[in-house]
């Protein structure tokens, strides 16, 4: 994989556990600073940063030394410059924040030139599942508006480039105002804006991923909207799943070694990249009556290439009572094509996402998850099991956001 020519800088807001960030700095491009509230999505940047560090100073067996937990975080971090962890500011973004993290920023950086500004709010403001779950329809959230602290920042560094990230539903929420007034304050700022809805499939990824990804830039600047060649995959789920060993729900393995080659995806994709094993191989335990249903719908989608509907689970087995709606609760990952789209939803209970081996009878794991947001085996999420979860669900896919890093600094040039 190529590199950009410049180290282009950029900030990271609503950071996540950094996906994002991870296709830019695989890219090239050099972060200056992440914001995030959740305390442990921060954890996990700053041990990326680790793994960055003591890669390029040959001090790599630190980062493995913590990885099977033979040293502490603590001992792991003190291997690393301080002002390297302190670009990771682990604070939520509001009124009463803004003004400090500016100066976090400044100071740590000496007010240097920022080229990006890149990331996306919390999405469930504008997803209709997020609006079908709050009985006001998230007209009041205050998350419908966080693009303006957005925009703060851009006002701030002023950037040549930003790029904004959220769901399709930004399109349609409250009839379609927010995005408009979006544009608007945008365009307000001084940059032309435009957006496509791009899917992460097309670039490489092993997941059917819908995302707006909107991109502005300065007016003086000789830019468009970059233009992406579709990926056509062979691949599928069984490429991504094949080289892990098999687990019953409950199991584990923090430590996990592979059971067979990697096949052609994982390897020409970085998902695997040379560590000799990966992270992480934890599953949920469940209860007879999910294994029972989700035997039902591995065995509904085998024979009959079907999947199971709630309406279908019979009444006494069934733990949902709606059979009118979200008939899908029961999802099993298909082995002979790409992944639904990964949700955070699977924090909560993994009967999205059934892995599709019915002699495992379980949901995926926390590694599995990763693999299918295209995260390398070598990616560490601090905290707990659900925590990872919900990091791996909100994220974006490191693959894209590599192929968009790229191509963004060719138009740069």
């Amino acid at each position: 994989m190529s590199e950009v020519k410049k180290k282009l800088t950029f900030i990271d807001l609503f950071a996540g556990a950094g996906g994002l960030a991870e296709g830019f700095i695989r890219a090239g491009y050099k972060p200056i600073a992440f914001v995030e509230k959740d305390a442990n999505s921060c954890l996990t940047i700053k041990t990326r940063l680790a793994y960055y560090y003591l890669k390029s100073t040959n001090n790599f067996a630190h980062y493995v030394h913590y990885l099977k937990k033979n040293i502490t975080r603590e001992e792991l971090y003190e291997n690393v410059p301080e002002e390297i962890l302190d670009t990771v500011i682990n604070k939520e973004i509001g009124s009463k924040t803004v003004n400090s993290i500016f100066n976090t920023i400044d100071k740590q950086n000496n007010a240097s030139e920022i080229d990006l500004i890149i990331g996306g709010p919390p999405c469930q403001a504008y997803s209709p599942s997020g609006r079908a779950a709050d009985e006001n329809g998230m007209r009041g959230d205050r998350r419908n508006f966080l693009y303006k602290y957005y925009g703060k920042f851009l006002e701030r560094y002023k950037p040549k480039i930003f790029l904004f990230e959220n769901v399709p539903g930004l399109y349609t929420a409250n009839d379609g105002k927010y995005y408009k007034n979006m544009i608007k304050y945008f365009e307000d700022l001084g940059y032309i804006v435009e957006d496509r809805v791009l899917d992460a499939a097309d670039f490489g990824v092993l997941q059917r991923r819908k995302r707006v990804i909107l991109i502005g830039w300065k007016k003086e600047m000789g830019f468009n909207y970059p233009e992406f060649e579709t990926n056509n995959l062979s691949w599928t789920v069984n490429d991504l799943f094949y080289d892990l060993p098999s687990l019953r729900a409950g199991e584990s393995q923090e430590i996990c070694y592979y059971i067979n080659e990697g096949t052609e995806y994982v390897n020409s994709y970085q998902i695997r990249n040379g560590l000799g094993f990966t992270l992480q191989h934890i599953t949920r335990p469940h209860n007879e009556d999910d294994l029972e249903i989700y035997k039902m719908a591995i065995e509904k989608l085998e024979l009959e290439g079907k999947r199971l509907r709630n309406d279908e689970i019979p009444e006494e087995k069934r733990t949902q009572a709606n059979i009118t709606s979200f008939l899908d609760r029961f999802k099993v990952v298909n082995k002979n094509s790409i992944s639904h789209t990964m949700i955070a939803h699977i924090a909560k209970d993994g009967h999205h996402f059934i892995h599709p081996d019915i002699n495992q009878l379980r949901s995926i794991s926390v590694r599995e998850a990763a693999r299918i947001q295209s995260f390398p085996d070598d990616y560490f999420f601090e905290g707990s099991r659900t925590s990872s979860f919900t990091q791996i669900g909100n994220a974006v896919p490191p693959v894209m956001a590599y192929t968009i890093a790229l191509k963004i600094n060719e138009l740069i040039s």
